[in-house]
């Protein structure tokens, strides 16, 4: 380290996590990657940077941030601090798993799991478990957020990536159509199960896309990509699925300057006790009961920086008729329909009243047949309401880790929870079941 830079310089660490090296900063506004081959220059926007572990999306900042690097070679990486630079020099030996170094985005070919039968009873997913379904035949599919999808059949695991007809492998939301056949709604793209072979699916329809209308047995899903729509696409909407076609449909606003991901899709969505189906995006729930739209806002609710806006990765409607919204960073909300209550703040269940384990970054949401809701989050396991209060439950009560990304009712009435691996709660404690 030469004199004159040595005082600006400051010690950095870098974790070994999900195969790649997780280096925490602080207001960066440039990231220079020099491998032993390839220079590849990333400029980052605030909005671009991710922000959780293992490279997951996530629209709005939260600091200290994650950036997950992949490489095989010695890595420079040049962070703009204030103008100031700071020099790191890390050396991966032991990386087993790599891509390349000048694209970020492209999947991991030697990480891809090739399509598979296993005896095992666990699934053998490091990335987390991000959606479920069971189907009209009996079986369980699992949507992993890296490493493709994964169906049991007769106590038989059979994983399938983008080498086997996947169009992404972070499978977001599971669902099967009218017909008995499986979409998968991938980081990018939407790919389909017949019962022999998987398929993407590129048919889309933009001729109707004002003509709304509800169908028993139709699905949903967001745009094609993460970050770059196409240009009808960039109009806040949702795909529509009837059965024969999969037309593209408006949602009745209009984005201003700064609105950013505001209607952009980030939940599955939900058809509620009235016929009502609810989609939740980032800034905004929006329902469609078959003629008239409800457009759920923070200026709708009433929601201030104070209080705490909205940013939404999961939603419920209770058995009550109630709304609950999955915050991440605003905690948890419950609207009856009249008033927005923050659970998280009226319990005093923020980070700087818990010191510890917090209710501020919640992800997913479920109901039991108890009526207790229970809540998954980034990094403090899962909460429990039972009308009167909240428990934590994390490590110590059986997970393996502290984030849970989904939750998800099986046919039987039990809460599946997605993180490491899948869990159930035994009425004590949480025990792995996938």
């Amino acid at each position: 380290m030469d004199k004159e830079n040595r005082e600006t310089r400051q010690p950095m660490t870098a974790v070994w996590q999900n195969g790649g090296f997780s280096t925490k900063f602080n207001g960066s506004s440039s990231i220079e990657l020099l491998c032993k081959k390839k220079i590849s220059r990333y400029k980052f926007r605030t909005s671009m940077l991710p922000c959780l572990p293992a490279g997951r999306d996530c629209p709005t900042i939260a600091k200290p941030r994650n950036v997950v690097f992949h490489t095989k070679e010695t890595l420079t990486m040049k962070l703009n601090l204030n103008n100031k630079y700071i020099s790191i020099l890390y050396w991966t030996f032991l990386i087993a798993i790599t891509i390349s170094c000048s694209s970020q985005s492209q999947p991991n070919k030697e990480n891809q799991i090739r399509q598979t039968k296993t005896d095992s009873k666990l699934l053998k997913y490091t990335t987390g478990v991000r959606s479920f379904l069971e189907d009209s035949k009996g079986n369980i599919w699992f949507g992993s957020d890296k490493e493709g999808v994964c169906l049991l059949h007769k106590g038989k695991f059979q994983y399938f990536t983008t080498e086997n007809g996947l169009s992404h492998n972070q499978v977001r939301n599971i669902y099967e159509d009218k017909n008995g056949i499986i979409w998968f709604e991938c980081g990018i793209g939407l790919s389909i199960y017949d019962g022999q072979k998987m398929s993407i699916y590129k048919e889309r329809n933009y001729d109707s896309t004002t003509q709304w209308k509800l169908g028993d047995k139709d699905i949903w899903f967001k745009g094609d990509e993460l970050m770059d729509y196409n240009k009808l696409e960039k109009n806040p909407g949702v795909y529509q699925y009837d059965g024969q076609k999969l037309s593209y449909r408006l949602f009745p606003v209009t984005s201003k300057p700064g609105d950013g991901f505001k209607y952009n899709i980030s939940t599955p969505f939900v058809k509620g006790k009235n016929g009502t189906i609810w989609f939740g995006a980032y800034k905004a729930l929006i329902g469609y009961n078959g003629s008239d739209f409800k457009i759920i806002t923070d200026e709708y609710l009433g929601l201030t920086k104070k209080i705490g806006g909205l940013h939404i990765r999961g939603f419920l409607e209770d058995s009550k008729g109630n709304l609950w919204i999955a915050n991440n960073g605003s905690g948890v909300l419950k609207y009856d329909g009249k008033e927005a209550i923050n659970m998280t703040t009226q319990y005093k269940l923020k980070r700087e009243d818990t010191k510890g384990n917090s209710l501020e970054r919640a992800y997913s949401i479920g109901e039991d047949a108890e009526g207790n809701i229970w809540i998954g989050t980034v990094e403090s396991g899962v909460w429990r309401y039972d009308g009167n209060s909240f428990k934590n439950f994390t490590e110590k009560d059986g997970l393996e880790g502290t984030f849970i990304s989904t939750i998800y009712k099986s046919k039987q009435g039990e809460l599946w929870f997605g993180g490491n691996g899948v869990y159930r709660f035994n009425g004590k404690s949480f025990e792995r079941k996938y």
